[in-house]
């Protein structure tokens, strides 16, 4: 069996550490998994993650960013993605193809038809089993984000630094996208408890699982 899962969500919304305990959670089951990220996954998306996030290229254009991100993207679903789901393995990504669509897309108002040929394009039609959406208004997140900064756990890179009016727009795309494709999209309050959040997920994935004939025990 294999599986293919992605978080969403805006900055601040905690889909990172939710990816993680989910990670370690089906590993604890003696489930082969990969959990992986975007932009990045590989060494050259990791050199493409550096430019992208580079808080000195002010300069980069809209179109510039989807390009890179969807060169990181291919890479990724090449040379990780895809031989891990042929050895069956379940692959947990931290962000995939709906962030172009959010950021690039409703973000930056690129055409949105255009942005899905050039995506269908990197991923060859890769397209998740299921896609959890962590959502949480845009002050919110980027006020969570920003006080795990100066924390010194994350980063605060060149996409945080966009206008408070390009966050909400983001955040309306996440929410179009997952109301367009309910079967797919797992919508989940990112201000309740991780621990309520995570329950949840697992929740959906013993779902998700078992409709694969395999049994996720308590």
């Amino acid at each position: 069996m294999s599986l293919f899962i992605t978080f969403e969500g805006p900055e601040g919304s905690g889909k990172t550490v939710q990816a993680r305990l989910l990670a370690d959670w089906l590993q604890s089951q003696g489930y082969p998994v990969l959990l992986t990220r975007e932009p990045g996954g590989t060494s050259i998306g990791d050199q493409i993650r550096t430019v992208l996030h580079d808080v000195a290229n002010t300069a980069m254009l809209p179109t510039t960013e989807i390009l890179l991100y969807s060169a990181s993207r291919a890479q990724h679903v090449g040379e990780v993605i895809r031989p891990a789901l042929a050895r069956g393995e379940i692959v947990l990504c931290d962000r995939y193809a709906d962030s172009t669509l959010a950021y690039q897309g409703y973000g930056h108002g690129l055409d949105l038809g255009m942005l899905r040929t050039i995506t269908a394009f990197a991923t060859g039609g890769l397209v998740p089993d299921l896609t959890i959406y962590l959502d949480i208004a845009a002050e919110e997140g980027l006020r969570r984000k920003y006080q795990a900064f100066q924390a010194g756990e994350t980063e605060w890179n060149r996409m945080d630094r966009q206008a408070l009016d390009f966050h909400r727009r983001v955040r309306q795309g996440y929410r179009a996208m997952a109301a367009a494709e309910p079967r797919r999209w797992l919508v989940l309050d990112a201000r309740r408890t991780i621990a309520a959040i995570q329950e949840d997920i697992r929740a959906r994935v013993r779902g998700l699982v078992a409709t694969n004939s395999t049994r996720i025990n308590e």
